[in-house]
């Protein structure tokens, strides 16, 4: 790789110029997939589409999502997860573009399977991409990147609220975001680095068939039943995370009595401790090591959820949703660094296969949580949740760095600091 002057660049600097372009990438899915679900009445009301219809409008992107995550596995057999994420990507943003400018059924139905798909490839070859990064510095960064997913998120949904402030059609909406966002996100990719210490400094004389052939012995070795922690903890906290996306506002103004307006505060303030946890993360992962991080997570995610069952008015159970966002924010990053250090060599497979379990927790929570509350009570339900996440604390050991160095008070040793 060469810089605009000629002269070598160091590995040094193409792993910093990959952790930022990486970073983009983070953020800008985190803004296009909240544009999305933070408008869904107004894409309702644009399609005409019944609400007997919609859960299947909305069932449907996290299912070809999953699809899209296991194509993912296959492609980057042949094909690295950076040029997977280059790709992947513009057709998100064009996706999200294609539902605000069409009028037809069909067409909602058309650019919302193009989103599930490549969404479920951008979020496989992101955390590939993470993963490797990670190993190479040798020490935890995982929870950077999705801090810049989650700032992305904030973003997102603060224009969605401009848009429907405003009265803006959704095409109005999304236009500028995407014009300003494809160009970037193009011109970062330039900067993807796969990060491999296995890749051949002439990375050329490797032939496409020896790339498949070392990819394909390397999957076949991720054993489901060793992952399966893992792919556990991942469903319990996409079932968390669902249950305050879909339920808090209604759980505030329905269950402790809140105003319109103070309902939607509790999702801002779980987002902004999402923000905040992730943010803080790396170093708290550096410093005490992954499992500790993860039983602090669990537990503190625990005690969010039991003071939102238990709350006497709205106030307590927004600062329920609060405690909720620093414990729930660290287990999903954490379960992709794992997966990558149980199996270094065959991270992108494994990668993959875990990914499809972050669609599977978004599909179970919120028709969980519904049923329950409609069987039961809703303070009830918000006890199921709290009960998946302590489980966390039984698989915990799974998070373990071995030999990896990635915590445990200090990382593992480097050449040169990479930033």
């Amino acid at each position: 790789m060469k810089a605009s002057t000629g002269k070598p660049v160091s590995t040094d600097t193409r792993l910093k110029h990959g952790r930022v372009s990486l970073a983009l990438s983070f953020l800008v899915q985190g803004v296009a997939f909240a544009l999305l679900v933070t408008r869904i009445p107004a894409i309702q009301d644009r399609y005409g589409i019944s609400d007997g219809l919609l859960p299947a409008f909305l069932a449907a992107v996290p299912i070809l999502a999953g699809v899209g995550s296991v194509l993912t596995e296959k492609i980057v057999v042949r094909v690295r997860p950076r040029v997977v994420l280059r790709w992947a990507q513009p057709v998100v943003l064009l996706a999200l573009l294609g539902v605000a400018a069409g009028d037809q059924v069909w067409q909602l139905a058309a650019s919302l399977g193009a989103f599930g798909l490549s969404v479920g490839a951008l979020d496989a070859s992101m955390n590939m991409l993470g993963v490797r990064l990670q190993r190479a510095y040798g020490r935890s960064i995982m929870l950077g990147f999705h801090a810049t997913y989650s700032l992305g998120g904030i973003a997102g949904a603060s224009l969605a609220w401009a848009g429907a402030h405003w009265d803006l059609s959704l095409l109005v909406s999304y236009l500028p975001v995407v014009v300003a966002l494809l160009p970037a996100a193009l011109t970062g990719s330039r900067w993807y680095t796969d990060a491999d210490i296995r890749i051949p400094a002439d990375a050329d004389a490797v032939t496409s068939a020896e790339l498949a052939k070392s990819a394909k012995d390397g999957a076949s070795s991720v054993a489901f039943k060793a992952l399966l922690p893992l792919c556990l903890v991942m469903t319990f906290a996409y079932i968390g995370d669902s249950t305050v996306s879909n339920w808090s506002a209604k759980y505030l103004q329905d269950v402790l009595g809140s105003s319109d307006e103070v309902a939607t505060v509790p999702y801002n303030a779980y987002m902004v401790t999402t923000l905040l946890g992730r943010a803080a993360g790396d170093l708290g992962v550096r410093r005490f090591g992954p499992v500790a991080v993860v039983r602090f997570g669990s537990l503190f995610a625990a005690v969010g959820f039991a003071v939102v069952a238990l709350a006497p008015g709205a106030w307590v159970g927004i600062l329920g949703f609060t405690i909720l966002g620093f414990g729930l924010c660290v287990l999903v990053p954490q379960c992709f660094a794992a997966a990558g250090r149980m199996f270094p060599d065959a991270s992108d497979a494994a990668v993959a296969r875990l990914n499809i379990f972050n669609y599977v927790g978004f599909l179970i929570g919120s028709p969980l949580v519904g049923a329950l509350g409609d069987v039961w009570s809703y303070r009830g339900a918000m006890l199921v949740p709290m009960v998946m996440i302590l489980v966390t604390l039984v698989y915990a050991r799974s998070f373990a760095d071995g030999t990896a160095r990635y915590g445990g008070g200090h990382d593992r040793s480097r050449t040169a600091d990479v930033g």
